[in-house]
């Protein structure tokens, strides 16, 4: 089954790793900072190479979202994102795993976990009859 690992956070610099630049990040000590970034890179490249990535995507900054709605039949766009919160969904992953669990097992790998929420949702299929 499919799952998206949803990235949120509340950054000043949009550049990914997007956790890299959060400010609890900087203000670790430089070999804890590398040892994350290695962690990153090591998940990465073992759902890579397990075959279990699927697809991955960091989004732009959300002052480059649009929000599109109907209003009285017709499609009416506004910027920015929907939500007003602090936290903005950063990027994804999208992985193949036998379980859900093995889903949230590499979620929760990402560094990103010490500094922000990830979400794992389920992709249904056309069909929606797996859930």
């Amino acid at each position: 089954m499919k799952y998206v690992i949803l990235i949120y956070t509340n950054a000043k610099n949009w550049e990914h790793p997007i956790f890299a630049q959060t400010p609890e990040f900087l203000a670790l000590p430089d070999d804890e900072r590398e040892r994350l970034l290695r962690e990153d890179d090591e998940v990465i490249r073992e759902i890579h190479e397990s075959g279990e990535l699927v697809t991955a995507g960091a989004l732009a900054d959300p002052m480059n979202t649009m929000t599109v709605q109907r209003r009285d039949g017709a499609p009416m766009t506004t910027d920015g994102p929907y939500m007003e919160a602090k936290e903005q969904l950063a990027g994804f992953f999208v992985v193949d795993c036998e379980t859900p669990e093995r889903a949230a097992e590499i979620a929760g790998r990402f560094p990103d976990t010490r500094f922000s929420p990830i979400e794992v949702r389920p992709i249904m299929e056309m069909s929606g009859q797996e859930m």
